[in-house]
């Protein structure tokens, strides 16, 4: 990593003095130094896109030596606050690596099942034959973990397209499986986080609409776009045999996923924040599985580094000194759709809870859909980035993948055009009120606006 970094130094002299400039500025300027930091990280793994994984450990621990030296962590100076840090953090830590790593075994068991080589008999054989594998993406991420709708994506359009898939088709990939899950409270980490904090699923449910707005605007331009790189596959392979095994191994792995993530957070939410119940019963079902398929371990090592390099961009955000948001508006949850694209969503979420009167149907889409918009804003984004290497650029992304940011503007002014912000100042007090068996209860957001409007009277 010593020799990296040294020939990064050497080779990128300028770009590292415009850096250290723009960092002095900026700190002159008043701009907190962990700040400068992380933009500096930033926009070295955008720049160096063939060394993220050294550029983000590098920013991790620039980060961490100067906490350590100077400011502090919230929860206490030195090692002592590091490690209570980290304490706090390892829950979120270990079930993105658990989920990273395990579906990551999953894409292989159903790329070996051969349902993607067979697929193309039931995909329409132009342009619209790609339209329709973002749609069955975005229908999966409703039900399932985003991650894997995007990598079980990613694992048929290698086949359909015999692994020439265009980075602009990528990106909708991505963008497909974010959207899906920005309307489910199953499908996202953030919207599962509100479902814990009382927020009705029937609320979160109002990100479907801009989400199938974004969905029509860049999945068409990216249909059409792939379509011109290499067509579908237009008939199926002869004699090819689905090994229903792997196929059974795939729905018991997504089960264990789906069914966990469900019975913790509604049996048992205030334990949700104490263990990695998902990331463990991924697992739990690949090792049960082992007897009857055994998974291609070969692929750990290199998921491995792509998990860590958004570990590490994680916990360098987690590390930001930022205690509170702007005020709760439409404009405020429009720029956080901007912002998750290059920070961490689930701290935004956290502290948008935490402050209130937001309408979280419009946060849901914000923070779930806006880390489209870079391959390393996402989760789902760094595993296909796993799957095709060529994704680890930013410049290309956005390239190519322009229609997602003008898919997101639209989704949102389309929602606030046909539902308006209604924000929602009660949430806090009504979990407080109500047992947790009751939250799910089948409320409109009208009702919760004019409930909460009728008790303030």
């Amino acid at each position: 990593m010593k020799s990296v970094v040294i020939r990064l130094l050497a080779r990128e002299r300028g770009l590292f003095a415009g850096a250290l400039i723009f960092g002095t500025t900026a700190a002159a300027l008043g701009v907190p130094v962990d700040f400068v930091l992380f933009a500096v990280t930033l926009a070295g793994v955008a720049l160096f896109h063939h060394h993220t994984l050294q550029v983000a450990l590098v920013g991790l621990a620039a980060i961490t030596l100067y906490k350590l030296g100077f400011t502090g962590f919230k929860t206490g100076p030195g090692l002592g606050g590091l490690g209570l840090h980290m304490l706090h953090e390892w829950v979120i830590l270990s079930n993105l690596l658990g989920l990273l790593l395990g579906f990551a075994l999953l894409s292989k068991h159903f790329e070996e099942s051969h349902v993607p080589a067979v697929l193309p008999r039931f995909l329409p054989d132009d342009w619209k034959g790609a339209f329709v594998l973002l749609v069955i993406i975005f229908v999966m991420s409703s039900f399932l973990d985003n991650i894997a709708a995007a990598i079980i994506g990613g694992t048929v359009a290698a086949t359909v397209f015999r692994r020439k898939v265009h980075i602009g088709y990528l990106a909708a990939i991505v963008a497909a499986s974010n959207a899906g899950g920005a309307g489910s409270v199953v499908g996202d980490t953030t919207t599962t986080m509100m479902w814990i904090d009382g927020i009705s699923p029937l609320v979160v449910a109002e990100a479907a609409i801009p989400a199938a707005v974004a969905l029509v605007i860049f999945g068409i331009p990216a249909a059409l776009q792939q379509h011109r790189h290499s067509p579908i596959v237009r008939d199926a392979q002869a004699g090819v045999r689905i090994d229903w095994a792997r196929v059974w191994i795939v729905l018991i792995i997504l089960a264990a996923a789906i069914i966990t993530n469900v019975l913790i957070n509604i049996h048992v939410p205030d334990t949700a924040g104490s263990f990695p119940f998902i990331g463990a019963a991924v697992w739990v079902a690949i090792l049960v599985c082992t007897p009857w398929r055994k998974p291609d371990w070969t692929l750990l090592p290199e998921a491995f580094k792509g998990s860590v390099f958004l570990l590490a961009l994680i916990v360098c955000a987690s590390m930001m000194p930022v205690e509170t948001l702007p005020a709760a508006s439409w404009r405020t949850a429009f720029g956080l759709g901007f912002v998750s694209s290059v920070f961490d969503n689930i701290p935004l979420t956290a502290l948008a809870l935490k402050q209130g009167g937001y309408d979280w149907g419009f946060l849901a889409y914000a923070v779930g859909f806006g880390g489209s918009m870079i391959w390393f804003g996402s989760s789902a984004g760094v595993a296909i980035s796993n799957l095709f290497p060529e994704a680890k650029s930013v410049g290309a992304w956005l390239r190519h993948g322009w229609y997602i940011a003008v898919a997101y503007v639209a989704g949102f002014f389309v929602l606030l055009a046909t539902l308006g912000w209604h924000p929602d100042e009660g949430h806090k007090q009504r979990r407080a009120a109500k047992p947790v068996a009751q939250l799910d209860a089948p409320v409109s957001h009208r009702e919760v606006v004019l409930r909460d409007a009728r008790a303030g009277e």
